[in-house]
């Protein structure tokens, strides 16, 4: 008879995600993660393979909880200048905790690729949603007139994807919140 699993493993994988934020993937041994966890590395093996799975699982899981979290953030705001302002300035708020552990997407970008296929994979899922969500509000924002339509929307929310990636690279240089959010405006200055 197999043994059952001893463990939670959504609660594995969340906790996976915050040591491999914080640490980076090739920072993490499997040592590390069994001790973090609490489990044993057979268990670790058996529920995901090895490092590399649990690293994706823990991306994926970054995906349907933070950042769907954010882009549904987005999707509830009244005015478009508000809510991008908002999105914006609560990722610099994350990043910069921890004495500055950035984005774990972004992170995994700068560290993993372009070795890595389905590090690439999860982490442009994730920017097309963000793009997509994005240029929805631009485009209801424009044709409600609160922002020009100089810009195609795709356009701009693809900037403003491409400038928020950037300043989640900056987070980890420079981890203060007031020392960043001030390029907020400068972006939205594209809105103009």
């Amino acid at each position: 008879m197999a043994r059952t699993r001893e463990f939670d493993t959504e609660a594995a994988v969340s906790r996976a995600m915050e040591l491999f934020w914080t640490r980076g993937y090739e920072a993490t041994s499997v040592r590390d993660l069994t001790q973090h966890l609490g489990i044993g590395q057979g268990s670790l093996y058996a529920a995901f393979g090895d490092k590399d799975g649990l690293y994706r699982a823990a991306l994926e899981h970054y995906r349907t909880t933070l950042a769907a979290a954010a882009l549904r953030s987005l999707e509830e705001g009244a005015d478009a200048r508000a809510a991008i302002r908002t999105l914006l300035t609560e990722r610099i708020r994350i990043a910069v905790e921890h004495g500055g552990q950035g984005c774990l997407a972004v992170n995994a970008v700068c560290e993993r690729l372009p070795q890595d296929a389905a590090t690439r994979r999860t982490v442009r899922d994730m920017q097309d949603a963000s793009r997509e969500a994005l240029t929805e509000v631009l485009l209801a924002a424009m044709e409600r007139g609160e922002i020009a339509a100089r810009h195609a929307p795709h356009t701009v929310a693809a900037f403003l994807v491409t400038f928020l990636n950037g300043l989640l690279v900056s987070s980890k240089i420079t981890p203060d919140a007031a020392a960043l959010e001030p390029l907020v405006d400068v972006a939205l200055t594209a809105l103009d």
